[in-house]
């Protein structure tokens, strides 16, 4: 225990602790939606389609609820204060389930584009859990509060996929029904846990507005650092959207695609608790890179073969390499903005990478059904060759950036 905690009223700690607690339980219940709609939604999609080329398209429509949502939830929580969004995300999280389910029941595959849509919702919601986390607590216990929700999306990585294992059979012969009325109660049990957290209103910024963000964005290694995060993100949401549907194509079970999913998910999360100490060790361009590295090997091992191991190295080494090429990135962009800035340039590279990463989610289906799983992995070979190539020219690998 820190010093300062040492020295906080015994009330006051106790109150800290319980909205942490809080959120991490919410981040396991509700960073499960994320996983519950990548693991079924290629393959629904893949029986309603009105075409095989649109089977991801519920996924790509995941993601853009995910990006339309992240500026108003975030409007919510400034006006109303955050528990209000997160009650809202939970809200729309119950609407994904049951809009999903009957969707299946129906056989209406643009109606279950509308479910996915409101569960991109919910997880731009989710996306603020850490942040909040934050808040609860004093400056030197920050760190440690964000790992404690971060360790609760790992919960998620597990609890999503073995739901989907479990429930996806009850209900013959509607494949997922279940698991989506499933999904919406977990949002309702998310909901009672979130109503228990207060924190304040967030205060409104004093300061001035800064540079414009056209100073800020020409600079190159500022531009290096959007770009590596958007291709670690748009490859990594390319290949994971695709892969679960190219096991089922395969001949593989959904069992084995349940559980792909659950260790890409776990390896997304499981290295954030020392990749800040890496990237305070050795810089975040080189970390970038290593995760560049890993990414193109994952694409590698998916171009070796199509047995459950191949896949299942592939969505490993994915979820690592992801990790280290988005949050060294993020840390990267975090260099080029100023107190005053954070605000609009943190929008602006958000705003980029789901945007982009939207594209990648609507190419995964086209690619998967008309070239095959292994054009799914060449493809993403050149944007990542593309990325570590402009941090080599822009200098970032050789010289920090500075602010």
């Amino acid at each position: 225990m820190s010093e300062s905690a040492l020295n906080l009223p015994a009330q006051v700690l106790a109150h800290e602790r319980g909205n942490v607690a809080r959120l991490v339980i919410a981040q396991a219940m509700a960073g499960a939606n994320a996983t519950i709609v990548y693991a079924t939604a290629g393959v629904v999609g893949n029986t309603l389609a009105p075409d095989r080329a649109l089977a991801t398209l519920p996924v790509s429509v995941f993601v853009c609820g995910m990006a339309a949502c992240t500026l108003p939830s975030g409007y919510v929580a400034g006006r109303f204060g955050r528990r209000a969004s997160f009650l809202l995300g939970t809200l729309c999280g119950g609407l994904t389930g049951l809009i999903a389910c009957l969707a299946v029941l129906l056989g209406n595959f643009w109606l279950f584009c509308a479910g996915t849509f409101f569960g991109g919702a919910y997880a731009a919601v989710v996306l603020s859990f850490r942040f909040a986390a934050a808040e609860c607590v004093s400056p030197d216990r920050r760190a440690r509060a964000i790992s404690a929700v971060m360790a609760g999306g790992i919960a998620a990585g597990v609890i999503g996929p073995q739901l989907v294992t479990h429930t996806m059979d009850l209900w013959p012969p509607f494949l997922f029904a279940a698991t989506y009325l499933a999904q919406a109660a977990l949002a309702v049990l998310c909901a009672f846990v979130l109503v228990g957290v207060r924190l304040p209103t967030p205060k409104r910024s004093t300061t001035g507005t800064g540079r414009s963000l056209a100073e800020i964005a020409v600079q190159p290694r500022f531009i290096a650092a959007v770009l590596a995060g958007v291709i670690s993100y748009l490859i990594m949401n390319l290949i994971m959207t695709s892969a679960p549907l190219a096991m089922r194509l395969c001949g593989l079970s959904q069992e084995n695609a349940n559980l792909g999913l659950q260790w890409h998910v776990i390896a997304m999360y499981a290295p954030s608790f020392v990749t800040g100490r890496i990237i305070t060790r050795i810089g975040a361009p080189r970390v970038v890179i290593i995760g560049l590295i890993l990414i193109a090997a994952a694409a590698a091992v998916g171009l070796t073969g199509i047995t459950v191991a191949h896949f299942w190295v592939t969505l490993v080494l994915l979820g690592l390499g992801w990790n280290f090429g988005f949050i060294g990135a993020s840390t990267m962009v975090v260099e080029f903005h100023r107190s005053e800035e954070k605000n609009k340039v943190q929008s602006l590279n958000d705003f980029v990478v789901f945007g982009l990463m939207v594209l990648g989610s609507f190419a995964s289906g086209g690619l998967l059904n008309a070239y095959g799983w292994e054009m799914v992995c060449w493809v993403a070979i050149p944007p990542l060759a593309m990325a570590g190539a402009t941090l080599w020219a822009t200098g970032a690998l050789r010289v920090r950036a500075a602010r």
